[in-house]
Parts: structure tokens; sequence; C-alpha cells
């Protein structure tokens, strides 16, 4: 049997991580046995308990990286100085990237969080709520200051939030649109209902 190889500019653990990812993302978590990952990877299934302690800490790590990548991102968009409108364009953008670039991984996160074991689920679902708050009060502070229409802030993230996640059919799909077009055209869209 062949050994593990280090993903690109990562360790074994993430190649383990990424192989996980798309396994649990066609079968799902559930569905998914270390036999059938140690077999995709071409080892033995023993040989992955040497860099992971079980099929659940691959969950764990997935959908934890993904939220700290989104938690990172929003937080490095908050501190701009930028209007309200530029800073939901950046959001919006970086959902589509993560969604185009990370497909696995985000679906994972998205689809089978709800598989975590407590304390997992617990957190998970604290840092999921934290972030939308984070996007209401980025969405509220664009109505008082006049960027936004009066809109219900809640509602808009929602909108939002869904719309992206929707990328995941177009990337099923592959239809004869590219990346940027998808991009560019799914944040006109949403901003142009939000501005005044």
């Amino acid at each position: 049997m062949a050994k593990i190889l280090a993903s690109k500019n990562g360790t074994k653990k993430d190649a383990i991580t990424q192989k996980a990812a798309g396994l649990f993302r066609k079968k799902g978590f559930a569905s998914t046995s270390m036999r059938e990952l140690a077999e995709s990877i071409g080892v033995e299934a023993s040989s992955l308990y040497n860099h992971i302690g079980s099929k659940n800490e691959l969950l764990q790590t997935l959908c934890f990286k993904v939220a700290n990548d989104f938690t990172v991102s929003l937080t490095e968009i908050e501190k701009k100085g930028i209007s309200t409108v530029l800073k939901l364009q950046e959001v919006i953008r970086f959902h589509i990237e993560m969604m185009l670039n990370n497909h696995d991984e985000v679906y994972v996160a998205n689809h089978e969080w709800k598989q975590l074991q407590e304390p997992f689920l617990s957190n998970f679902l604290l840092q999921r709520n934290s972030y939308e708050g984070r996007l209401v009060e980025i969405i509220k502070t664009g109505i008082k200051k006049k960027e936004l229409k009066n809109i219900h802030p809640n509602i808009a993230v929602l909108t939002i939030l869904s719309a992206v996640r929707s990328v995941e059919f177009w990337q099923r799909k592959k239809n004869n649109i590219n990346s940027k077009e998808l991009e560019s055209n799914i944040i006109d869209h949403l901003i142009n209902g939000l501005i005044k």
C-alpha cells in the first residue's frame, strides 16, 4: 500500500481531510466509512489513525475550518473604512469564491454540520449564529447611514446567504457561465435589491 502524501502546502492530515470532504459530500458523513476513506487514499485504514483520531474529528476539522475562514474574512472586511455596499459586495464575493474554490469543504460545513457531536455542535452553531448576527449589524448600519433601503436586516441576510449557497447547484451543472460572470451577476442582483 502507498504512503499518505501531504497535500500541496499542507500536511498529511490536510490531505486526509480534503479526501474526506469529497467522500462526505458524495456519500454523506454517516454513510462514509474509514475503510472507504483509506481505500480512496490508497492506504490501510489503520494508517489513517496515525494522523487523525476519528471520522468525527475529520468532520469537526472541516466544519470549523470553513467557519473560521468565513469569520476571519468578515473581521477583515468589518475593519475596512469602506461603505456598507462595498462591505456587502466583499462578503458576497468571498462566499462565492469559497464555494467555487473549496466546494467539498463548504458543502460539508453547510449540510453535514448536524452530525457534529457535543460540545462541537453547540460551538459550531454559536459561531454560525454570531457570523449571521454580524452580517445583520452591517445591514442595520447601512440602513442608518441611508446607504440601504429600509429593509428587514434578518431577511436581507437570509436572502444573501441563500443566494450564495445556491452556487453549489451551478457547481454541479457547470452551465456556460464562467465564474467571474456568475460572481458579478449575483453581486449585482443582490446589491441592487438593497441599495437606495
